[in-house]
């Protein structure tokens, strides 16, 4: 039957199969192999390699090379022709062939001078450091230069109405003690972390719980692992459902968030956690393709990040569960205001947000009222404490010698602090003159400020922490957050504006348990900064004086140098006229060519063209009504200001006035009212051991319940009229009287 159907049948466990006859069948066609030769012999070494080994794919590694690769092929290439440093040297060179014998001869005795000060320094070092207690340094006391004056405490200061504080922790607390995933914990391996640092004992069981914090610790105690690792770990935990993002860090400066982006890449180098960094003077096309794939964390500066919310599809922070303010007190400076309130309003309301800074103000305060559910209060360290390694030295200033603060900075820079020199400036201007002054007396320096590129800004941090450059000048731009390994001394040519500008400048060196210096040059004007450091200090702050017939020897070197300062700036502004017109005929070329980007969608701003001018002119407007109080200073400002050249007491005038523009600023805001909320306030318990009874009259001032309001606003209800014994009829606007 299956035969006629043309079936065939299956065989039975009982029949037997049939034997195929053995047919002379074609070889079976294997696969086809180009150009392979036939093996002869046993295996040898030329068809295996005997160097080989197996290695581990994943081993950790902690060169920050790799960390950094992804932002270094995001930076924009720009031609320059030269450097600043080769216009310097072009600079040298001529002088030094166009002098006549006899300058040239001053000039060689001049040099042979500055070499023997420094041969003599480095052979007479001990000395000169065994002598610094007794001739040259001062003990600055508590109450030294403050007699009869006090310094009211800062607001700041006083206990914050928190939920909750978790300033104490457990001191053994280690990394295996903090419930932290296998890969967390071998990344923290790979980096060669030992033993957690007090605020990452205190913040990362708080941050594992999902709580709102406000953590405060000094600078260089590791407080990006203290917020990164419960963040990872909670990623971890709680794997994604889609491609969103979920944790967002805001930065205030770029160099910052290069390395906190670096830090998170590096903890998070073992798991499948997405990282992106979204900075100015990155290119835009590239953040735009990582922003659309979903990074787990974003890390970002908030003018970049409110641009991408704007102009890129596809991107929002609905899904952000984790909001991190890094440099919290800097964020919600005036700079930041509005873009911080439209980076908030886009935030989902269902978040957790940690607040972290080595300072806390009144505005970070305010904020963490409002937007902060039940913080967790963390203060490691006190609000204006240094490193406790940080050694403070002083050199003051004396009246109509503010001129002399260029050849100070010079003679400290060749006699005594020659590497690993950090120098704060409160102004780009004078941050590019030192470097212009200095790299002509032959020392290795480099600047950091806004007006560089972000190239140029990449390359001389690269270069200081290379050591290729022995001197780093800076504006409050890297006074932030940096980490810079082996920073020794930090020398600020003006006082800052405030006492925490001062904490954060001081806190580039000293870091990680290690031991720094500090030296600041302080004016008359600049004493009321100087007391409060002095009192503030837990350590003897010293003064050091330097003898004035070296402080004349630099001036007069200054004084000879000026014509050469002038050719680089000379130099600079012909070469930036030249790649002007450069950019301005290759735009006039693509218009020609049609290739212009009239088809590209223009980009826009939270803000229309004349609200950001007109908020440019009045914060401008309002700096210098501050700072300029009275007619005939004011007239002085503006005649001084038209001079185009300025003498080295100016100079220095106007670095003193910019910070005393940002001091003036900062004390308004102290003194306006504070908007009045219901806190929870610490009470202290009771003798007997039960707390004491809150009474109706606080409990009826401090509600402010939705139901309370409504109540308040209707007035005494039909009870309380007829036990306090007032008019039955409610009336809008007459009084009650007795009945």
């Amino acid at each position: 039957m299956l035969a006629q159907l043309g079936l065939i049948g299956t065989l039975r466990d009982e029949d037997q199969s049939p034997e195929e006859p053995d047919t002379e069948s074609e070889p079976e066609e294997g696969p086809i192999v180009l150009n392979r030769k036939k093996k002869q012999g046993p295996r040898s070494c030329r068809d295996f390699n005997c160097d080989f080994e197996f290695v581990e794919t994943d081993r950790p590694s902690r060169d920050e090379a790799w960390a950094m690769a992804d932002v270094m092929s995001q930076l924009k290439k720009k031609r320059s022709l030269t450097t600043l440093d080769q216009k310097i040297e072009t600079i040298r060179k001529k002088r030094k062939a166009e002098v006549s014998p006899v300058q040239k001869l001053s000039g060689s005795l001049t040099e042979e001078a500055l070499e023997f000060m420094q041969m003599y320094y480095s052979q007479n070092k001990n000395n000169f450091e065994s002598s610094d207690k007794h001739s040259d340094e001062e003990v600055l006391t508590k109450s030294g230069g403050c007699k009869g004056e006090t310094l009211k405490k800062p607001s700041y200061l006083a206990p914050e109405s928190f939920h909750e504080d978790a300033s104490q922790f457990d001191d053994q607390l280690s990394f295996d003690d903090m419930n932290l995933s296998r890969p967390i914990l071998k990344a923290i391996t790979a980096l060669g972390f030992k033993q957690p640092t007090p605020i990452q004992k205190a913040c990362v069981p708080v941050s594992l719980l999902g709580r709102d914090l406000c953590a405060c610790a000094a600078t260089g105690t590791g407080k990006t692992a203290a917020f990164m690792l419960p963040v990872l770990e909670r990623l971890i935990y709680k794997p994604r459902t889609s491609q969103v993002t979920r944790v967002l860090v805001l930065v205030p400066t770029r160099e910052l968030g290069i390395q906190v982006h670096s830090v998170a890449r590096q903890l998070a180098q073992f798991t499948s956690i997405t990282t992106c960094l979204a900075v100015g003077g990155l290119d835009l096309k590239s953040q735009e393709a990582a922003l659309r794939a979903g990074p787990d964390v974003l890390i970002a500066t908030p003018g970049r990040l409110i641009d991408h919310l704007h102009n890129t599809p596809n991107f929002e922070l609905s899904h952000i569960e984790i909001l991190i303010l890094d440099e919290a007190d800097r964020m919600l400076d005036e700079y930041f205001e509005e873009q911080m309130k439209e980076i908030i309003r886009l935030c989902s309301y269902n978040r957790q947000t940690m607040l972290f800074s080595a300072t806390m103000t009144e505005e970070v305060k305010d904020l963490a009222a409002v937007s902060l559910k039940q913080p967790v209060r963390i203060f490691v360290n006190s609000n204006t404490d240094v490193a406790p390694f940080l050694r403070q030295e002083f050199i003051r200033i004396r009246p109509h010698r503010e001129g002399d603060r260029e050849a100070v900075v010079a003679a400290l820079l060749t006699r005594t602090f020659q590497d690993h020199v950090m120098l704060f400036t409160q102004t780009r201007k004078q941050a590019h003159r030192l470097h212009i002054l200095l790299g002509l007396m032959g020392l290795k320096v480099g600047e950091l400020h806004g007006e560089l590129s972000q190239n140029q800004r990449l390359e001389n941090l690269r270069r200081f922490k290379d050591d290729q450059i022995d001197i780093l000048v800076a504006t409050d731009v890297a006074a932030r957050g940096l980490d810079i390994d082996g920073v020794k001394t930090v020398i600020n040519f003006t006082m800052p504006s405030t006492v925490k500008h001062y904490v954060h400048r001081v806190g580039r060196t000293a870091r990680a348990g290690r031991s720094g210096r500090s030296v600041s040059l302080v004016g008359e004007s600049e004493r009321r900064i100087l007391k409060e450091v002095v009192k503030s200090a837990k350590n003897s702050v010293k003064a050091r004086v330097l003898p004035p017939d070296v402080v004349l020897k630099f001036r007069d070197l200054i004084c000879k140098l000026e014509k050469d300062v002038e050719a680089v700036m000379r130099l600079e502004k012909e070469e930036r006229e030249l790649a002007a017109s450069e950019a301005k005929l290759s735009v006039a070329q693509k218009r020609l060519d049609g290739s212009a980007s009239s088809s590209e969608s223009q980009r826009v701003w939270f803000q229309t063209q004349q609200e950001r001018k007109q908020s440019r002119v009045s914060k401008a407007l309002q700096e210098f009504d501050f700072a300029l109080r009275g007619k005939k200073k004011r007239d002085k400002f503006v005649k001084d200001a038209k001079k185009k050249e300025l003498s080295s007491e100016e100079r220095a005038q106007f670095e003193i006035l910019k910070a005393q523009m940002f001091a003036e600023r900062a004390a308004k805001r102290e003194r306006k009212p504070k908007r009045a909320r219901a806190m929870v306030e610490d009470e202290a318990p009771a003798k007997g051991g039960g707390g004491g009874k809150k009474s109706v009259f606080d409990k009826e001032l401090t509600n402010t319940s939705r139901k309370a309001l409504k109540q308040y606003r209707a007035g005494p209800s039909f009870e309380d009229r007829k036990r306090l014994g007032l008019d039955r009829k409610r009336s809008g606007n007459t009084r009650y009287s007795k009945t």
